[in-house]
């Protein structure tokens, strides 16, 4: 998937979190991940070799848990949720990641590739479908709970702009 189409999941995974600190947390778990893309500055070749390696497993998401938990205010459910998210995200790009990506779970204990006999390309129409219903779902929590997963990377004022033209246009009611 997309690395928005992530955040947006990864979003709805800590919506009933009380605290847009903690929200953030887990939707930065979801996202955590992709940050073995940042291999790309060095290169296509480094990025196609570690990519889906470094930060896509067991080790990263034990790690990322960690540290964002410690963050928390609510660090029992957060920790928790935080894990969830980052594999929904790996469980995520083990299908709609492309034929040729695979994850490397155990890395750097053991780097053994797996691969889903399911899956397809990130251009598809499943990935499509993930996002546009992650998109609906907290569309709806906009008109519910005045909040978006915009509140993650943008402006408090930005998220309100937003949560007010969904009830503008599609009334209070959730």
């Amino acid at each position: 998937m997309f690395p928005a189409s992530h955040l947006i999941v990864s979003w709805l995974v800590g919506q009933h979190l009380t605290e847009q600190r903690d929200r953030r947390i887990v939707t930065y778990s979801g996202i955590a991940p992709d940050l073995d893309g940042l291999t790309l500055l060095a290169g296509v070749e480094v990025y196609g070799q570690w990519h889906h390696v470094l930060t896509h497993g067991a080790v990263a998401a034990v790690g990322a848990t960690i540290v964002l938990t410690a963050l928390a205010r609510d660090r029992f459910r957060v920790g928790l949720l935080a894990f969830l998210a980052f594999h929904l995200h790996l469980l995520c790009d083990l299908f709609g990641s492309g034929t040729a990506w695979g994850i490397v779970y155990f890395y750097p204990i053991n780097s053994d590739e797996y691969v889903s006999p399911i899956r397809w390309e990130l251009n598809s129409w499943q990935n499509l479908t993930v996002t546009v219903i992650a998109l609906l779902a907290s569309g709806r929590l906009a008109i519910r709970n005045g909040r978006t997963f915009a509140e993650t990377v943008m402006p408090a004022r930005w998220d309100a702009l937003v949560v007010e033209t969904l009830r503008k246009r599609f009334g209070t009611a959730g």
